[in-house]
């Protein structure tokens, strides 16, 4: 009996348990709490987080995949949704279909907000390189600071596959850590009174316009970036569906079933990626240290060229809704949202960020287009 308890111990997941696969195990669990207790982009963090624990646990095989002797994990058939870039292009289907971009359509020039806060995908791309790594990978690496995690695997699947868990995790957790990052460099950047800025109301976009918009972009984007007809084309797609009117079930499939399916899918294979091994690798963690510089710097871009708009328009636009120009929507927004009610209770951006948080999500995909077509 004794040398049957032994053996049982002795083989055990516990058994073998590594201090890598302790590292990344406590590192799940304060994800999970940052999700739970912290209310930290839950969707996102509690799937990748999930993820993460149980592709860690030692001796498990649930990412092993299929062999000419064996099948595959379970995890390993639902990651190939992602390998495959099947679940992003349904993301911005989702995406489009849950969001107004009528802020952007009344307001145009929240459009070169959107633009400047890509400033941060361009000097990871650059450091990157620097750094030794090469085209493909500098691009993979350097999209990471758009915080828009479809746009980030399919990228990084089509450039660099071998980087995709990496990547795909520095990704969403900068989107779901966006309440954490965001604040304290709006405000290093802004002074109280620019905070305190009220914004006119917008003015109110016809249907019509809200029709044509989707149908023009697609013409328009994918006409000159063939490569960008994945993302753009299914987020024009998902809006056009919502702003016809007419197909009102696939709106409500697309806003919740079909998100929601897609959310759980990705986020849990992408956290089972992380294994220790790799996680831990001076190569990853010098990745996640470029994303999120990347990412603090397409905030800050956002920030400062909102404060040029600000005394250029003589006062008007309140400059932190330029950090609602990155791609995390609409994360990003509700961030600008919160700080100025810090400010003042009665001051309400979350439409004005709104503009340039759209804008963020199509100019990423615009990037990433444009990166694909130098480095395919």
């Amino acid at each position: 009996m004794f040398d049957i308890m032994y053996s049982f111990v002795a083989e055990s997941g516990f058994a073998m348990m590594t201090m890598q696969n302790a590292i990344v195990i406590v590192l799940a669990c304060f994800f999970l709490y940052l999700a739970i207790a912290k209310g930290y982009e839950p969707y996102l963090l509690i799937p990748i987080s999930v993820g993460m624990l149980i592709a860690n646990m030692p001796g498990v095989t649930i990412m092993d995949p299929a062999t000419a002797d064996a099948d595959g994990g379970l995890f390993y058939y639902l990651y190939q949704g992602v390998k495959l870039g099947i679940y992003p292009p349904l993301i911005f289907l989702c995406i489009g279909a849950s969001t107004d971009f009528g802020p952007m359509i009344a307001n145009p020039k929240t459009m070169l907000l959107g633009a400047a806060a890509q400033f941060g995908i361009f000097f990871a791309f650059l450091g990157a390189i620097v750094l030794g790594f090469s085209g493909p990978e500098a691009a993979s690496i350097g999209i990471i600071g758009g915080a828009d995690g479809p746009t980030a695997i399919q990228l990084t699947s089509r450039l660099a596959p071998d980087l995709l868990g990496t990547i795909a995790l520095a990704a969403y957790s900068y989107m779901a850590l966006v309440p954490v990052i965001q604040p304290p460099i709006i405000k290093l950047l802004t002074t109280k009174e620019e905070r305190n800025i009220k914004m006119e109301q917008l003015r109110v976009v016809s249907k019509k316009e809200k029709i044509i918009f989707p149908i023009a972009v697609t013409i328009l984007v994918v006409g000159i970036l063939p490569s960008t007809a994945p993302l753009v084309g299914m987020l024009m797609f998902g809006n056009l569906l919502k702003e016809s009117g007419i197909v009102p079930k696939l709106v409500d499939t697309a806003q919740n079933s079909l998100l929601y399916i897609v959310t759980i899918m990705l986020g849990i294979t992408v956290g089972a990626t992380t294994n220790a091994e790799t996680l831990l690798s001076p190569q990853t963690l010098g990745i996640i240290a470029m994303g999120l510089t990347a990412f603090a710097i397409g905030t800050a871009s956002g920030v400062l060229f909102g404060k040029i708009m600000c005394k250029l328009s003589g006062g008007k636009i309140n400059p932190m809704i330029g950090a609602a120009g990155v791609s995390a929507v609409p994360m990003a927004a509700r961030v600008v949202q919160k700080v100025g009610q810090e400010e003042n209770p009665s001051n309400f951006l979350l439409m004005h960020a709104m503009g340039p948080n759209v804008a963020g999500v199509i100019g990423s995909a615009i990037v990433a287009g444009v990166l694909l077509k130098f480095f395919m």
